[in-house]
């Protein structure tokens, strides 16, 4: 019941933070009192149904102005989202990770990302959310946008294509650079056939972020080691690959609650709460 709630939530959210559905007839960007507003998940601000902010492109936006290099409010956004929820976000509210939930629904021989790989998108944090837009400045002293403009695929889907197809002037100008964002987003959404979120488990900078919450947030999940019997059923149910029964809530955990659902004696449980992780109890 949960799996079915969990994508009707992700569709709601994908449907109403694009709902200026006339942008992608007429290719125009909505500019309204909301865009001042950041989305939970990766939403690009450029995508003509686009009505909130992206908390990535917000954050490079504030980091590469020559006026400013810090934002209470983006940083202040994060941080309560990811106390609140934490990974929850990208199992329920991000869009990107919708469209890549449903290719993997594609009929295919199905393939695990080794863990070692997902440490990269910290990098990614670092460099090109973080480090670029500081250090590289054109002549006018603005940073440049480097995730976005170098590597986001959901700009590319959500924002790029649309823009290009409702733009002529835009379709005469197209360069290597656009050819460049169209190879990775054709590699991401062919490696989401094989891989469970691809993107989201390797390069997303904003899983990263709320990834380092997951222990402390509000949301969390709490194992009961009296409860388990050793089934394995949850390690073989998570897509994410986690192993809940030895690390629940794990910076990988996106909170889908296959695991819960799937537990035969209900040894993991999610639960609100306040205060230091205490992720294992005893009866």
């Amino acid at each position: 019941m949960v799996k079915y709630s969990r994508r009707f939530v992700q569709w709601i959210v994908a449907i109403v933070t694009n709902i200026n559905l006339k942008g992608f007839f007429t290719g125009e960007i909505y500019t309204g009192a909301t865009k001042n507003i950041c989305v939970p998940g990766l939403n690009c601000y450029s995508c003509p149904g686009a009505i909130g902010s992206c908390p990535i492109g917000s954050l490079q936006a504030v980091l590469g102005h020559f006026k400013y290099k810090f934002s209470f409010y983006v940083f202040g956004f994060l941080m309560l989202v990811g106390t609140i929820w934490g990974r929850f976000v990208c199992g329920y509210l991000c869009p990107f990770g919708l469209i890549q939930e449903l290719i993997y629904k594609i009929k295919s021989i199905k393939f695990s990302i080794s863990r070692k790989f997902v440490y990269i998108k910290y990098i990614i944090l670092i460099v090109f959310v973080i480090g670029l837009p500081l250090l590289y400045t054109n002549a006018v002293g603005l940073g440049d946008p480097a995730f976005c403009k170098y590597i986001c695929p959901a700009g590319t889907l959500e924002a790029g294509i649309p823009l290009i197809i409702t733009n002529e002037p835009l379709q005469e100008i197209l360069g290597w650079l656009f050819a460049w964002k169209i190879l990775l987003l054709g590699v991401f959404l062919m490696t989401s056939v094989f891989y469970f979120r691809p993107f989201c488990k390797v390069i997303c900078p904003l899983g990263a972020i709320y990834s380092l919450f997951n222990k402390v947030s509000v949301f969390r999940y709490t194992f009961e080691k009296e409860k388990c019997i050793d089934c394995n059923l949850c390690v073989t149910t998570c897509k994410m690959d986690v192993k809940p029964h030895t690390q629940v809530n794990d910076i990988e955990c996106i909170r889908c609650h296959e695991c819960v659902d799937v537990c035969p004696t209900s040894a993991i449980t999610t639960q609100f709460k306040l205060g230091d992780d205490n992720d294992e109890k005893s009866n």
